[in-house]
């Protein structure tokens, strides 16, 4: 299997002197290329921090993050800048969607920025939302404002999808609508997903199983007996 991600020792901390807090601690692992990893833990348990480093949005006190050849500690703030763009998609528990722009036209603006975006109108009946496809946010259940962000996101063909507590916010039928979406997205576009999730039904579903707890790596596994998303339950 070939290695897309490696992270090694990789340690963060906020504050100075007596009053540091180190939120991860020594954090390595690795993930194969086109493969669904979930991040699992409790609030708390650095999950999050983790996926805005790897995604360039914070940086590291220690360590280093390997992306095929790519080192994101190497890189200056244009290229920083330039690998968040063309490489990275980012869907949060939030959708954060423009409200007086239409579906189409939100995942547009991931388009825009990509140099090689997908077929617009393909992906927004990959997302099943071509009778939407004309509403503005407002007009849409949060399901359906879910797949706009995450269509948004993987608009650009990114190599790396990352997902915040994707379902966080949403009920559990329209739960495991998106988790069986970001499915279909892993299987037809080849995309490497890392979603933090405190769900551990979720974990059923990915090839690869990072558990977190206080910072450190608790259990990395890899799952040998995937089930399909429309089959989990919770």
């Amino acid at each position: 299997m070939k290695t897309f991600l490696k992270v090694d020792d990789l340690r963060k901390e906020y504050g100075y002197g007596d009053s540091v807090q180190r939120v991860l601690k020594d954090v390595g692992f690795s993930l194969g290329q086109s493969k669904f990893c979930v991040l699992l833990g409790p609030s708390g348990s650095g999950k999050s921090t983790l996926l805005n480093i790897i995604g360039g949005i914070d940086a590291a006190n220690r360590g280093t993050i390997q992306i095929n050849d790519s080192i994101l500690e190497t890189m200056d703030d244009k290229h920083l800048t330039e690998y968040r763009r063309k490489h990275v998609g980012y869907v949060f528990q939030m959708y954060n969607l423009i409200p007086n722009l239409t579906v189409t036209e939100n995942i547009e603006t991931g388009a825009f920025i990509a140099d090689d975006p997908l077929d617009v109108n393909e992906l927004i009946k990959t997302l099943g939302l071509w009778d939407h496809r004309d509403k503005f946010p407002n007009q849409l259940s949060g399901g359906q404002q879910q797949r706009v962000s995450i269509g948004r996101a993987i608009v650009k063909n990114p190599s790396l999808l990352l997902c915040d507590e994707p379902t966080g916010a949403l009920d559990y039928h329209t739960s495991k609508e998106i988790l069986a979406l970001n499915e279909t997205i892993n299987a037809r576009y080849g995309n490497t997903i890392l979603m933090v999730t405190h769900n551990e039904a979720i974990c059923h579903m990915a090839d690869h199983i990072i558990q977190l707890h206080d910072g450190m790596i608790r259990d990395d596994t890899i799952n040998h007996g995937k089930v399909s998303a429309e089959k989990l339950e919770w």
